[in-house]
């Protein structure tokens, strides 16, 4: 169902509107039951899906090249674009900025939160 908003010429308010259809005649304000609403433009916002966040990573070569070779800044981007803006835990933020100065977190074994050491198994 569209939203639609509104400006109302009688109280001056600003009303947001859920409309089945568009009709040529606006209906009254809900604020104060004139019949001069003037419809408004209003933002709006898309978000991009997984696929495409993704492709955009991948088609930054010096960021790929950096998240290949473990660079804690490259993952730190990559992280930052993932999260798309979203909120996130203080802990997580904060792992992210270590990882902006250019420190690698301690890995952690899911659950424990005691670092694990890596080994080198090649």
């Amino acid at each position: 169902m569209p939203i639609y908003e509104y400006m109302c010429h009688g109280c001056q308010h600003k009303v947001t509107l859920y409309l089945q259809t568009h009709s040529t005649s606006p209906p009254p304000c809900p604020q104060c039951g004139n019949n001069t609403l003037d419809r408004v433009f209003s933002t709006f916002a898309v978000r991009k899906t997984h696929k495409d966040v993704y492709d955009s990573i991948l088609s930054n070569n010096q960021l790929t090249r950096g998240m290949m070779r473990n660079d804690p800044k490259a993952l730190a981007e990559w992280n930052r674009r993932m999260s798309q803006g979203e909120p996130v835990a203080p802990e997580y933020e904060e792992t992210v900025e270590r990882m902006d100065r250019g420190e690698m977190p301690p890995l952690q074994m899911a659950g424990t939160g005691s670092p694990v050491e890596e080994s080198n198994t090649e």
